[in-house]
């Protein structure tokens, strides 16, 4: 694939927080060890600053993986490059599970996860499977998150809630440095439980317009609710084709997120930007300007070895814009 050195745009004002780009693994999982080795040393020698997974536990008949397990067994692979869940089902596990689990992570890996949560719902099913309702995951995934993150701050909890016994317990070490907490989602509420409970929201599937404006109300609800020197991480997560042009970028992506969602290309093309590493980090860009700092691209390209050069030369232009 070429068209891997884009010209660098106008170059905009200072940020305080540097923007990260972030890489989902193949949508197929990997074939051998040896491929996933590959794969990640290929990012992080690229200069990506981190890996993505989701989470599913029974999603549309059975399929997913479990996203901390996933972060857990790509960042043994190598020593530095950050992983990140986008997002975790929390309201179907229990949070001091939750919390061990990420404890333990961030003891192993200090610095290198960020845990992003969201309340799922496309397959209503798959909460149904372990005893959730699914019309309770909003609140049960609020009630979880002031389990969690006292938890991760080295609190003891004596908590007696709705949804979740978790009484007189701590969950030691605390992860130093802390883990940062981003909720997913769409909808306001999603945005809310971002400013109430969380370090940033992860948006996808949304207009720039759409992006700054959950920005401002999340920011506007944590400063409503008390909460003082967040250190925001907003982001965004999208699919993206990489070719030599729209069309090539079209015919790659399209049929791979048909085959996911199994939904037509078109209720997807609207947020899913196609051609070369330029042509998508100017669709990126005003993400940028409405105050994204982290971008999780789940790149579809005819190799691996071009999703990798091609995320890279998307953050390297991402990055110029805000130098």
């Amino acid at each position: 694939m070429g068209c891997l050195r884009g010209e660098a745009h106008a170059l905009s004002a200072p940020r305080p927080t540097p923007i990260r780009v972030g890489l989902s693994i193949p949508p197929a999982g990997f074939a051998t060890h040896d491929e996933a080795v590959s794969y990640v040393h290929s990012a992080a020698e690229a200069g990506l600053d981190h890996l993505v997974t989701a989470d599913h536990i029974a999603f549309h008949g059975g399929r997913g993986r479990d996203g901390l397990m996933t972060v857990s067994w790509l960042a043994g692979l190598h020593p530095s490059i950050g992983v990140y869940v986008g997002v975790y089902l929390l309201a179907l596990r229990h949070p001091v599970a939750v919390a061990r689990q990420v404890s333990t992570l961030a003891e192993q890996a200090p610095g290198r996860l960020t845990f992003g949560i969201g309340v799922g719902g496309e397959d209503r099913h798959e909460m149904e499977v372990v005893g959730v309702d699914p019309a309770t995951r909003g609140r049960r995934t609020d009630e979880a998150l002031d389990v969690l993150r006292p938890l991760l701050a080295g609190e003891t909890v004596d908590h007696h809630g709705e949804f979740y016994e978790a009484p007189d317990v701590s969950v030691l070490p605390a992860p130093s440095p802390p883990v940062p907490i981003t909720v997913g989602g769409r909808s306001n509420a999603a945005v809310e439980r971002a400013g109430r409970r969380g370090d940033g929201w992860l948006a996808s599937w949304c207009s720039p317009g759409r992006f700054a404006k959950g920005v401002s109300l999340a920011e506007a609800t944590a400063a409503e609710a008390g909460r003082t020197g967040v250190s925001w991480r907003h982001g965004y997560q999208v699919w993206v084709g990489l070719g030599d042009n729209p069309a090539e970028g079209t015919s790659l992506l399209g049929p791979a997120m048909e085959k996911f969602y199994g939904a037509p290309w078109s209720a997807f093309e609207r947020y899913s930007p196609v051609g070369t590493p330029a042509q998508i980090a100017d669709w990126l860009r005003p993400f940028v300007e409405a105050g994204a700092v982290d971008f999780n691209l789940a790149p579809i390209a005819a190799t691996d070895a071009e999703r990798v050069a091609g995320a890279a030369e998307i953050r390297r232009l991402l990055i110029a814009w805000t130098v």
